[in-house]
C-alpha cells in the first residue's frame, strides 16, 4: 500500500496532480482535514481491499494553520507504522501565481477585504511550510504547462516504483529563471557557446552538428568530466539515504544548447549504469 499526500501552493497546480494521480490508478481525496490523516492511513493499510492499493490525499492552506503545524509529528508516526508514505509539494514563483489567479479570476483561499492577493500568497508559504520542509520531491510548476504537469507527475511517480531513486536532469536557461525545486544547480555558461556560430544558432544540443562543435572544445570536455566526477562520487550517498527523488538542473544562457548537450550526456551514461533515469528540457518544453 502506498499513499502519497500531495500539497502545496494554491494556484501551482494541485489539483491537475491529483487528477493525473486518479488516471494512474491512485484512489483520491482532496482537501483532507490533517487530524483526520492517520485513522485514514491506519484504515487503508488495514484493508484487503484488492480494487486499490495506492491513495493519494490532497492537503492545504484551507487546514487551519495550528493543525499544518502537526503535520511533521503525524507524518513520523505513521512512517514509524511502516506505512510508505511520501510528500509531493507543488510551489510557483509569486508572478506566476498572480498571473493565473488573474485569468481564472478564482478567489485565493486566503484573500479577505483585509488581506489582498500577494500578501495572502506570502502568508500561505508561511502556514505551508510545516509540509514543505518535509517534502520528498518538491516541483516547480512557474514554467510548466497543464500537459507538462500531468506528464512530469506521471513519470515521477511511475519512475520510483522498484526502491530505486528517480533522478530528473533538467536542462534551463538562467535568463528564463533558475528551477527552484532543484537538489544541484550547474552553471555552464562559462564554456564555449555554439549561440555565435551563425549555422548552429537555430539548433540544439541534442542535434549532431552541435554535438560535434562542443566536443572539439577542450573547456567543454573539462567541464563534463568535473560534472561527471561531482554526480557520479556523491549519487551513491543520496541514494544510501534511501532517498526517492533527485532533481539536478544544468544550465547556460539560453538552454538550447550547452546545457541541453550535457544533461544528455549525463543521462547516457547513468542510463548505462543502471539508473533510473528522466530527462527534462525546460526550454524546449
Amino acid at each position: 500500500m502506498n499513499l502519497l499526500i500531495v500539497s502545496g501552493l494554491s494556484g501551482s497546480g494541485k489539483t491537475i496532480a491529483l487528477q493525473a494521480l486518479e488516471d494512474l490508478g491512485y484512489y483520491c481525496i482532496d482537501n483532507l482535514p490533517i487530524g483526520m490523516l492517520p485513522a485514514f492511513a491506519e484504515q487503508i493499510a488495514r484493508s484487503t481491499d484488492v480494487v486499490y492499493d495506492k491513495y493519494a490525499v490532497g492537503i492545504d492552506a484551507r487546514n487551519l494553520a495550528p493543525t499544518l503545524r502537526e503535520f511533521p509529528d503525524i507524518l513520523a508516526d505513521m512512517r514509524a507504522k511502516q506505512i510508505d508514505t511520501q510528500v509531493f509539494y507543488l510551489i510557483a514563483d509569486d508572478v506566476t501565481l498572480i498571473k493565473r489567479f488573474s485569468e481564472t479570476r478564482r478567489k485565493h483561499p486566503l484573500t479577505s477585504t483585509d488581506l489582498p492577493l500577494n500578501e495572502a500568497i506570502v502568508c500561505e508559504r508561511a502556514f505551508l511550510e510545516p509540509i514543505a520542509s518535509r517534502a520528498d520531491l518538491t516541483i516547480d510548476t512557474s514554467h510548466t504547462t497543464v500537459h507538462q504537469l500531468r506528464e512530469l507527475i506521471r513519470a515521477r511517480t511511475e519512475s520510483a516504483i522498484g526502491g530505486s531513486m528517480s533522478i530528473l536532469l533538467e536542462s534551463f536557461g538562467f535568463k528564463h529563471g533558475i528551477p527552484i525545486d532543484a537538489n544541484f544547480v550547474f552553471d555552464v555558461r562559462c564554456v564555449t557557446n555554439p549561440f555565435w556560430v551563425k549555422e548552429l544558432r537555430q539548433a540544439t544540443g541534442k542535434e549532431q552538428p552541435v554535438i560535434d562543435y562542443l566536443e572539439s572544445h577542450e573547456d567543454v570536455k573539462d567541464m563534463y568530466t568535473d560534472l561527471k566526477a561531482f554526480i557520479f562520487k556523491w549519487l551513491p550517498h543520496f541514494e544510501q539515504e534511501k532517498r526517492s527523488y533527485m532533481t539536478i538542473a544544468i544550465g547556460c544562457t539560453g538552454g538550447y544548447h550547452r546545457s541541453v548537450y550535457y544533461t544528455e550526456k549525463l543521462a547516457g551514461e547513468l542510463r548505462e549504469l543502471g539508473k533510473n533515469v528522466l530527462v527534462r528540457h525546460r526550454e524546449l518544453s
